[in-house]
């Protein structure tokens, strides 16, 4: 009897599934709604009611963005065929849009020029110097091009002419920087809750293992909500959106311009690593079923893409180094269209294109059946990704070590022992931290730091960035809080003789530590040379070949694309006092 009572409602339900499941989410609708009435009726106008607000537009957004592709999707692509496409292609359209094509640019050049006049030659006539670094990377691209004749100005245009834009979006105007603040300020919260896993498992002492403890299960944390949010296909929506939004703008592919958007979040030199450890896993990588068919140039901008940025999974590692993650976050949407920038450069479009306006339609989609599996896929997808990322700071650490004392005692036979592998780059690389704008009694020290980040890689950089920065606070105390002016330096150290303490390797200006944070945002050094090839190539194995012999390049690109977005980030004023609040409150 019960078990047919049982059979009977099983069936009932698997014959109306679609009209339950419609009133359950229409209850879940009213009761929210409902909740959301009355919050705003209880209190609106401080932070906790806007970031509600907020959440309600974005989530309405996505919900029925999704719901009108799904059901409207062959109804839109017929409209777009029949109506659209023939108006666009047309013998008039193309006129028209060429000539708003090229009356856009000449209006966006004629402002930022204005912009350059006004706010840079006649207030700050020094940091003409970054625009020449600017220049600088441009020439220094075009020569070294595969193909300089065929190299698109207009994605180079708008890829700088974006990068330019939301750098005064986000670092001039004050609404756009409290924007970004806000949200450095909710990441940092956000991922302060990786904490309660951490004390459970590792103790309340836990704190005193930093790095393994403390930095690492941030990681475990924050891919478990990406894999989420990828099974959701919150991931995939916004991904789309800002790549729809680049590929507007720059004219490139849509594989490419996925790609950028995507790395903002996601970052592709880990989601190589997860599929060099977990080859027969859906990994979130949302471009693999284009990567088969790409243009050689697509897949240089793919690579490019994914070492100009970092990736939002060690996003808390560099926090908690003590780099803001107001500036971590906005140097990955800036450095985003200056990679595709550079990399149209770098290697222009050599071949025919097979893309289309349905690839923003062929992202992977998720392969767990609910929110628990992707959380718990997530998390176990995080194991050899933490793994690798540990011993690889221990191996490149302890090579830097080894190779220090080598230099050491080879310059003690000629007696000169202060020879060190971040002293040799603080002269290799001191053009480049010039051209960025760095102040020149710094120049020696950011150039050490873009040294380690590409010999080494970014957490060393990072690493040692946090520990000036900690310089920076303790002198701060020294000559302000405690008044005392009778320190001195000892070569790059400075001696504080009164708490008996030294700051090796000295301090950094404020302006050299912001314009730091930028130019090392981004994995671009020589050790994830090997992690790209090995990832991408197993996601499409029949590039393996054109993705050695670009590889390289694409690493040097993506590293011009991060110091192009130090350049930028080093002209304004305002977010160095900006920075200024950041230190003073978290530090």
């Amino acid at each position: 009897m019960t078990y047919q009572i049982q059979t009977g409602i099983r069936n009932l339900y698997y014959q109306n599934r679609k009209p339950f499941k419609g009133v359950i989410i229409f209850l879940f609708i009213a009761l929210y709604f409902a909740y959301f009435g009355y919050a705003m009726y209880y209190s609106f106008g401080d932070e906790p009611s806007w970031r509600l607000l907020g959440f309600t537009v974005f989530a309405m957004l996505f919900i029925s963005g999704r719901e009108l592709m799904q059901y409207n999707e062959h109804r839109l692509e017929e409209t777009w065929k029949l109506s659209i496409r023939p108006c666009l292609d047309s013998a008039n359209c193309k006129k028209s849009r060429r000539i708003s094509s090229v009356l856009l640019k000449i209006v966006v050049a004629g402002a930022i020029a204005a912009f350059v006049v006004i706010d840079v030659i006649i207030d700050h006539p020094q940091n003409l110097i970054s625009f020449a670094g600017l220049a600088i990377y441009v020439v220094l691209f075009y020569i070294s091009s595969v193909n300089p004749s065929k190299i698109r100005w207009h994605p180079v245009f708008w890829g700088i002419s974006l990068q330019f834009i939301f750098a005064i979006l986000i670092l001039r105007t004050r609404a756009g920087y409290d924007v970004f603040m806000w949200c450095g300020d909710r990441v940092t919260e956000f991922l302060n809750y990786s904490t309660a896993g951490s004390i459970f498992v590792f103790g309340p002492g836990y704190a005193e293992h930093n790095f393994a403890f403390k930095v690492l299960p941030i990681v475990t944390f924050f891919y478990s909500i990406i894999s989420l949010l990828y099974y959701l296909g919150v991931m995939q929506f916004i991904v789309r959106n800002i790549g729809r939004f680049l590929a507007f703008c720059m004219g490139t592919a849509p594989g490419e311009s996925l790609n950028a958007a995507g790395n903002i979040l996601v970052g592709m030199v880990l989601t190589s690593l997860i599929m060099l450890f977990f080859p027969k896993t859906e990994a979130p990588l949302m471009i693999q079923p284009l990567l088969a068919d790409m243009t050689v140039s697509e897949l240089h901008a793919v690579c490019t893409g994914g070492f100009s940025t970092i990736a939002g999974t060690v996003l808390g590692a560099y926090i908690n180094f003590g780099a803001p993650a107001s500036h971590l976050l906005s140097a990955s949407f800036m450095s985003a269209p200056a990679a595709l920038a550079i990399s149209k450069l770098s290697y222009p479009e050599l071949e025919l294109s097979t893309s289309s306006t349905k690839d923003y339609y062929k992202m992977g989609k998720a392969k767990e059946r609910n929110v628990f599996e992707a959380v718990s896929v997530g998390a176990t997808n995080s194991i050899k990704i933490i793994g690798a990322i540990a011993v690889n700071v221990m191996a490149f650490l302890s090579i830097l070590q080894f190779v220090d004392a080598t230099l050491m005692w080879f310059g003690e036979r000629v007696g000169y022992g202060n020879i060190t592998f971040e002293f040799i780059c603080s002269y290799l690389f001191y053009p480049f931290a010039f051209f960025m704008g760095v102040e020149t009694g710094d120049c020696r020290s950011v150039a050490g730091l873009v040294g380690i980040k590409t010999f080494v890689n970014e957490f060393a950089a990072y690493e040692k960035l946090g520990k000036l920065i900690d310089n920076n606070k303790n002198f701060t105390m020294y000559t302000q809080s405690l008044n005392f002016t009778d320190w001195y330096k000892d070569g790059d150290d400075i001696i504080l003789p009164m708490v008996n303490q030294t700051l090796t390797s000295g301090i950094l200006q404020t302006k050299s530590v912001v314009i730091s944070t930028y130019a090392l945002c981004g994995f671009s050094n020589f050790g994830a040379i090997g992690i790209m090839l090995g990832g991408i190539g197993a996601l499409a194995p029949s590039r393996k070949t054109d993705l050695s012999r670009i590889m390289l390049r694409a690493m040097i690109a993506g590293n011009a694309a991060c110091l192009m977005t130090g350049c930028i980030s080093g002209n304004k004023e305002y977010v160095l006092k900006m920075t200024m609040k950041f230190f003073h409150r978290y530090f």
